[in-house]
Parts: C-alpha cells; sequence; structure tokens
C-alpha cells in the first residue's frame, strides 16, 4: 500500500510540474476563449431582434377589387387600402409585390413571398353595402401564409400583413365615417364604418403535416451538414491512425500502427475517396431514418436522395481539405465555416430578410443557406428550379471544385517544400513540455 500510494503521489507530482507551464496552457486557453466569445456573438447576434431588423421583407399585394368608386371618390376602395397598406407600413421593413392573383399563386408556389395580402372582387360593394340595409356581413381581406419558409418567417409575415390590413381599415373607416356623418347616418351605422374590415387568415401555400410546421427542411440540412462535418473529421482521423501518424486510443486501449511512408497529396486523395464512398452509406441512413422510420413528408425521393448525397459529400471534401491545409486546427477552423457561421446565416429558421446585414452577407456564401433552400424546394416547392434548386446545385458544384483546388494546392505546396510528416522528434523530459 505504500508503495502504490507513493506512486500515486509521484503520479500527481508529476502532472501538476507540467501543469505549472504555461505553454501547455497558451494555445488551448487562446482558442477556448475565441470560440466561446465568437459563437456567443455569432448566434445570439442574429436572433434577439427580428422585428427591429426587418429589411425588405417579400409579401404579395393583390387587388381584384371590381367595384365602381364611391359616390364623390375617384378610385375604388382596393385602390385606396392598398395605398393604405403600403403606407402603413415602416419604410424598408417590407417590400410589397403588387401581383395578379395567378402570380402571387406562382411566388407563394416558389418560395418566393413569405405571405399575401388579398382584396376581394366584391370588396368596395360589400363595403358600400354597410351604410344600406342590405349589409349582411363585415368585408374581409384574406392573409395567406406561407408555412414552407419556416413557421416564424410565415408567422411574422402573417403579423405584419394583419397589422397592415388593420391600420389600413381604420384609415378609410375615418373617411367613411365622416361622409356618413355628412349624410345623417346614426351612430350604429358611423361605429360599423369606423372599423370596416375584418381579416381572413388561411394557407397560401399548404404543406404536409409531418413537416416540422416548415422547420423539416432546416434540420434534414443541418442533418446534411453535420454528417460531412463529423464524418469527414473521422475519416480524417481514422487514415491518420490507420496510416500511424497518429495514435489510435479507445478508452484504455491503446495502439500505434507502423507508419506508412505516403505523401500529403496522396493522403489527401485517400481521404477525399473515402469520403465519396461513405457518404453513400451516411446519406441512405439518413433518409432511411427521417422518412421510413419517423415518416417525414418528403417527395422526389430519388432527387432528394443525390441532392442530399452531393451536398453532404461536399461538406466532407471541403472539411478534408481544410484539415489538410491547417493541421491541428482544421476541426477548429471547419467547425466555423461549415456550422459556425452557417447556421445563423441560412435563414432557415429566421428570415435572412429579419437579421442584421452581417448575416445577409454571409448568406451569399456560406453553405447552409444554398443546401436548405434546395432541400426546401424539393421538400415544399415541387422541386422547382426558381424556388432554390438551381442555386443550391450551383453552390454544390462551386463547393467541390473550390475544395478540391484549395486542399490538392496546399499539400502539393507542402510536398514540393519538403513538409513531410516523416519527422522523428525527440522524447520530452520529465517537467517539460513538447
Amino acid at each position: 500500500m505504500t508503495s502504490a500510494g507513493s506512486g500515486q503521489r509521484q503520479a500527481l507530482a508529476r502532472a501538476f510540474a507540467v501543469a505549472r507551464h504555461g505553454r501547455l496552457w497558451l494555445v488551448p486557453t487562446i482558442l477556448c476563449a475565441l470560440v466561446a466569445l465568437f459563437l456567443t456573438l455569432l448566434y445570439m447576434g442574429g436572433i434577439l431582434d427580428p422585428n427591429g431588423n426587418l429589411h425588405r421583407l417579400p409579401i404579395a399585394l393583390v387587388d381584384t377589387d371590381q367595384g365602381p368608386p364611391l359616390p364623390g371618390q375617384q378610385q375604388a376602395l382596393g385602390a385606396q387600402m392598398s395605398r393604405s397598406v403600403v403606407a402603413s407600413t415602416p419604410a424598408g421593413t417590407v417590400q410589397w409585390r403588387r401581383l395578379s392573383q395567378a402570380q402571387m399563386q406562382d411566388q407563394l408556389a416558389s418560395g418566393q413571398v413569405y405571405g399575401a395580402l388579398v382584396i376581394p372582387a366584391d370588396f368596395t360593394t360589400s363595403v358600400a353595402a354597410l351604410t344600406t340595409p342590405r349589409a349582411s356581413a363585415r368585408p374581409s381581406l384574406t392573409v395567406l401564409t406561407n408555412p414552407g419558409l419556416g413557421s416564424l418567417g410565415s408567422s411574422l409575415a402573417s403579423q405584419i400583413t394583419q397589422r397592415a390590413a388593420h391600420q389600413a381599415s381604420l384609415t378609410i373607416g375615418r373617411q367613411l365615417t365622416t361622409q356618413a356623418s355628412s349624410q345623417g347616418a346614426d351612430a350604429t351605422t358611423r361605429t360599423l364604418l369606423g372599423d370596416p374590415i375584418g381579416v381572413t387568415v388561411r394557407v397560401g401555400h399548404p404543406i404536409g403535416r409531418h413537416s416540422g410546421l416548415g422547420l423539416s427542411a432546416f434540420y434534414f440540412t443541418l442533418l446534411l451538414v453535420l454528417t460531412g462535418f463529423v464524418g469527414g473529421n473521422i475519416i480524417n482521423s481514422g487514415v491518420d491512425a490507420g496510416l500511424g501518424y497518429t495514435d489510435n486510443e479507445i478508452g484504455p486501449w491503446h495502439t500505434r500502427r507502423p507508419t506508412v511512408p505516403i505523401s500529403r497529396t496522396q493522403t489527401l486523395l485517400l481521404k477525399m475517396l473515402m469520403t465519396a464512398g461513405i457518404t453513400v452509406l451516411t446519406t441512405s441512413l439518413l433518409m432511411i431514418a427521417a422518412i421510413t422510420i419517423l415518416g417525414m413528408d418528403a417527395s422526389h425521393l430519388p432527387l432528394l436522395w443525390i441532392f442530399s448525397y452531393c451536398a453532404s459529400l461536399a461538406v466532407g471534401l471541403g472539411v478534408q481539405a481544410i484539415n489538410a491545409a491547417f493541421g491541428g486546427i482544421g476541426q477548429v477552423v471547419s467547425m466555423f465555416v461549415f456550422i459556425a457561421l452557417a447556421l445563423p446565416s441560412s435563414g432557415a429558421t429566421i428570415p435572412l430578410h429579419a437579421v442584421p446585414g452581417f448575416y445577409r452577407f454571409l448568406a451569399l456564401f456560406e453553405p447552409m443557406r444554398q443546401l436548405s433552400d434546395g432541400v426546401r424546394s424539393i421538400l415544399y416547392f415541387d422541386a422547382r428550379a426558381d424556388a432554390g434548386l438551381t442555386r443550391g446545385w450551383s453552390m454544390i458544384a462551386i463547393g467541390v471544385v473550390l475544395a478540391l483546388l484549395f486542399g490538392f494546392a496546399m499539400t502539393l505546396y507542402y510536398d514540393r517544400k519538403g513538409l513531410h510528416r516523416l519527422t522523428a522528434r525527440p522524447s520530452a523530459q520529465p517537467g517539460e513540455t513538447a
């Protein structure tokens, strides 16, 4: 017992002696601090004030009013309502798109607008009837939602549209009340005319019940990115261990294989080939789990599989290229490229029109936005090219090309400079750091 206790005390003493070396703490401390700081700024900075960051959220405005103008007025009430809706919205927050009924349906079906406000064909006639015994119901505008663009984005557009419609109703109501008062209308009629228009909310472009209220596309895309990211790093570590360049430790078991003389370029090629092969399995299992086992609503299954495979492969190849270029900190770099910067700029949970401009800039090239648009097009918008599928394919192709060019350019440079990985190093003495 005394000998065992003495050995434990010596081990503890040696651990504390090594821990006193500042160089051992320097790099991990700086990296952990920077990761914590930047992750917090990135994630929290994009979600705290969607309403305050609104910038040209696209919403359709459809005026189908066919009634003649009221006495003493030059335009039908539908045109007046349209002007009032636009005027009641703070400048720059909403992009009201004046569309026909057919154009509105097309843009809802392609995910180009977050919702719509429809003024009915009998709008002027039904408002005018409020001042007569023929009035049977309060005139109503229709607000259409687009849940395929995400529950938050669709809800945000619905709230904005309903609020604008109510303000426009009050504006027109003041005009009608003034006219009614001059014509001797009773108090009941004047009260009814003060806020004459109701609002009916309906789904403009329905999606399946098992679509997570429009979030299944985001989470499915997140899984594609995570399997590519995590799988790429697993392959990177596994190949290095298998070639004898790193130790292989699983719990208490430790192995070190004989080192295989192989260049950096050949190693990267091997890792990318393995990534391409293993991604076939991970993509298939992902779809089986999400669609077959869990019942996620999905159509165009062959297209969804090939898009998912290419998307996850592009991420995996990017991870291998970054790891080959940056070595030990490659995982941190790729984490920021594919996860930390990509998630808040994806526009899949909070619309890009409701986040600060920095995130809208990131969305121009960060992969999550491009991939989620493609998946969303396949799942919700009948795989329409103009719903984001074309952009998704284009960015996948660009990503693969950049990964290949960057990865092999860096490894060829290292190989030509003679920066081989087979470099003998002396063992650290007790109390020293390597």
